[in-house]
């Protein structure tokens, strides 16, 4: 399976971005999401989607202004990110999982769960 993520780029604090992750390969997976890492820091959960029921869970810092969509069909997820913040900034990692333990936000949210991983996309807020 190989993903590909695109979309990121320079934005000033309180503009939007879009970003896409497909997909391809031996696709059957149960659920995509996105997470982001700084340099440093431990990979973070952002937003996920389960794709029976299309059940999706978000971080709580980015509730309200990120909106995850997809298409299981066509193995495809997009991040709509409105009201960007200087620390949403950080490299954006898209993944897929072949199963989950559960469908809950605790599970979706564990990167040790997802199987692929794409090489991510760089957000940069900054004024």
């Amino acid at each position: 399976v190989q993903l590909q993520a695109s979309g990121g780029g320079l934005v000033q604090p309180g503009d939007s971005l879009r970003l896409s992750c497909a997909a391809s390969g031996h696709t059957d997976n149960y659920a995509m999401a996105w997470f982001r890492q700084v340099p440093g820091e431990k990979r973070e959960f952002v937003a996920g989607i389960v794709w029976a029921g299309e059940i999706t869970h978000y971080a709580r810092s980015v509730r309200g202004r990120f909106t995850l969509s997809g298409e299981h069909t066509q193995n495809t997820v997009n991040l709509q990110m409105d009201n960007l913040k200087p620390e949403d900034a950080a490299v954006y990692l898209c993944a897929t999982a072949e199963a989950l333990p559960c469908a809950d936000y605790r599970c979706v949210a564990t990167a040790g769960f997802y199987n692929y991983w794409g090489q991510g996309t760089q957000v940069t807020v900054s004024s």
